[in-house]
């Protein structure tokens, strides 16, 4: 007899999480723990720099393999007289937010995988020997880590093709569609949460340019637009490169640092974006050109 489509598929989420349980171990239980076993007894590495590479592997661990992996054993052994795996999956998915600390992390513990490997030999050896062990069959530690930012993804395709195949009157159809929903929702969060880390690191480059002037440093400001502009000088009719950066509360008004230690531009002026007016010029002789007036002073910049 062949077997139901919709049973292949809850097959197949079954094998593959027993495969990324048994990675999780070698990243939790090998990896990890040799590491911090390292970092307590020798110079090899800092314990906190350890921490900071796996974040929060281990509870991601324990919740897959004391939790949802037995569940979903449980459930395909009972499959002739329940075949039903959304309700399980329903409660998978609120534990599926701890991926975005996971996920949010993994860019810096790739770097310091790559510092400390430059920086500490008995670091990179220990790295070199587990790699050569048999569980960890041919792959970096690189390799193996990525493998809980892909597992999201993953669910999320295998729970969309078991809803497709699940015929119209299966008992399961009301709570597989609902447990799409959520695993939908919380690869949204965990992508929201990579988005907003990328943005805080854009933001801080850009105060650094600034000096890290402190009364400018802020997590909740936007950056909307930067780049060069020309300041008009009515005096003597001449123009000289300006920068500016507008962020959704004000605009920064700079000038380049010839000397550039620590900081690329110095603040001249600082415009409030609520009592900001911009005016185009119909200049002949400087085409492009606008007033930006604030409460202070008001400037005529030519754009490219």
């Amino acid at each position: 007899v062949q077997e139901p489509e919709e049973k292949k598929i809850a097959l197949e989420l079954l094998e593959t999480e027993q495969a990324y349980v048994s990675r999780l171990h070698l990243l939790d239980q090998i990896f990890y723990t040799e590491f911090m076993k390292e970092a307590k007894n020798g110079k090899a590495v800092p314990e906190e720099v350890v921490k900071m590479i796996f974040s929060n592997i281990s509870s991601i661990y324990q919740f897959h393999a004391k939790f949802f992996l037995p569940e979903l054993q449980k459930r395909m052994e009972d499959w002739s007289c329940n075949p039903r795996i959304g309700d399980v999956i329903q409660k998978l998915a609120p534990f599926l937010k701890m991926y975005s600390e996971y996920v949010k992390n993994f860019n810096k513990a790739m770097e310091l995988i790559t510092v400390w490997s430059e920086k500490s030999p008995p670091f990179q050896e220990l790295i070199a020997d587990i790699q050569k062990r048999k569980v960890c069959a041919n792959l970096t530690l690189q390799h193996h880590m990525l493998e809980p930012v892909q597992r999201i993804p993953r669910y999320e395709l295998l729970l969309k093709d078991y809803v497709r195949k699940l015929p119209p009157e299966s008992p399961d159809r009301d709570d597989a569609e609902k447990a799409l929903e959520m695993i939908f929702r919380v690869a949204k969060h965990s992508n929201a949460a990579v988005a907003e880390m990328e943005q805080l690191q854009n933001l801080w480059s850009v105060y650094q340019r600034l000096g890290l002037q402190d009364d400018i440093v802020d997590p909740s400001n936007e950056l909307i637009k930067e780049g060069p502009i020309q300041k008009i000088s009515t005096r003597n009719n001449s123009t000289s490169e300006k920068y500016l950066f507008l962020f959704n509360n004000m605009l920064l008004y700079c000038v380049p640092r010839v000397i550039q230690v620590g900081a690329e531009f110095q603040v001249h002026l600082r415009i409030n974006v609520d009592s900001m007016k911009v005016r185009e010029l119909n200049d002949t002789q400087f085409p492009h050109t606008f007033l930006v007036s604030g409460k202070q002073r008001t400037l005529e910049l030519q754009a490219r």
